[in-house]
């Protein structure tokens, strides 16, 4: 199996990503979310492991795919997990992908990333940070591993400040967690302050150890969400979805403050497109064309 691959939500026909490839450093993820999807189909979800000779695999397929269509880092695990900072293999991916002229797309949760402005701001690249809550308690139980929110509003301001075009994910809306109309209008603003100019939204879709890990952590939501999701929403593919007069709201108002405030829009998997005010729903479209000669050679 390669190290780079066509974009493929599990097949969803409720996705409408356009044709991209994606490329995860590392199997696994340490920000051990309590909604991650990961946990359905990846042994040792939560440890994350460097992908054996992951640089030599990528420059012999770097050699071979269309450089044109844009690369998705990362889509299962997030490319700043702790042990980049010592490994740096996400450093040495990034720009390894500068050298071949690729265009790439980094989503992360981790500030980690402002360490590589220096590659960033010369790659045809663009950044999409994720943050689901600014309660700092809230984000503290839902992703234990994860920089605090002021941490990732600051990386967003680096990455704009230097040019590096950047997006932000409010992604999973949880009802009766971080769906408030204040919050959400709070961390809209504060993520246009920072430098965003994009944001999409995606409401959480419930798989069963993800949903038991949720509700065991907030007793409180369980009676709430079993009754949203198991009683009044949908199974669509793998996933429970919220009924779509509850998610054509949280999206709704996250698209008014979106706009409001300047910045385009577009969600996530909830079959709603028709809202979308960007010309990708994933930010890819901001991902910068400018060329730079393709070298062939790397230290590996």
């Amino acid at each position: 199996m390669g190290v780079i691959g066509p974009f493929d939500p599990w097949s969803s026909k409720m996705c409408t990503c356009p044709k991209k490839y994606s490329l995860s450093p590392y199997t696994g993820c340490s920000h051990r979310c309590l909604y991650c999807y990961i946990t359905s189909y990846i042994s040792n979800p939560f440890e994350a492991r460097p992908k054996k000779e992951f640089l030599k695999r990528l420059t012999y397929e770097l050699e071979r795919i269309d450089r044109r269509v844009p690369i998705c880092m990362a889509s299962s695990s997030d490319p700043y997990v702790h042990i980049e900072s010592k490994l740096g293999l996400t450093r040495n991916t990034i720009r390894l992908l500068k050298e071949y002229s690729a265009r790439f797309l980094v989503v992360t949760k981790s500030d980690l990333i402002t360490r590589d402005i220096d590659i960033l701001k010369t790659s045809m690249a663009a950044a999409s940070i994720t943050i689901t809550t600014l309660d700092d308690h809230h984000s503290k139980i839902l992703e234990p591993a994860a920089p605090k929110p002021v941490k990732r509003l600051k990386a967003i301001e680096m990455l704009s400040q230097h040019g590096i075009p950047c997006s932000a994910r409010i992604d999973p809306i949880i009802p009766g967690l971080n769906s408030d109309d204040k919050s959400l209008s709070d961390l809209v603003r504060r993520l246009a302050e920072a430098g965003a100019r994009h944001v999409t939204a995606s409401t959480y879709k419930a798989r069963e150890d993800s949903f038991r890990r949720l509700t065991q952590t907030f007793p409180k939501l369980e009676k709430s969400l079993y009754e949203l999701y198991y009683k009044k929403g949908s199974r669509i593919g793998r996933a429970l979805y919220l009924p779509m007069n509850l998610r054509l709201k949280l999206i709704l108002k996250v698209k008014t403050e979106v706009e409001k405030h300047g910045m385009s829009f577009a969600s996530c998997r909830e079959g709603l497109s028709r809202l979308q005010s960007s010309e990708s729903c994933d930010s890819t479209h901001m991902i910068p064309n400018k060329t730079s000669s393709i070298k062939r050679s790397y230290l590996l």
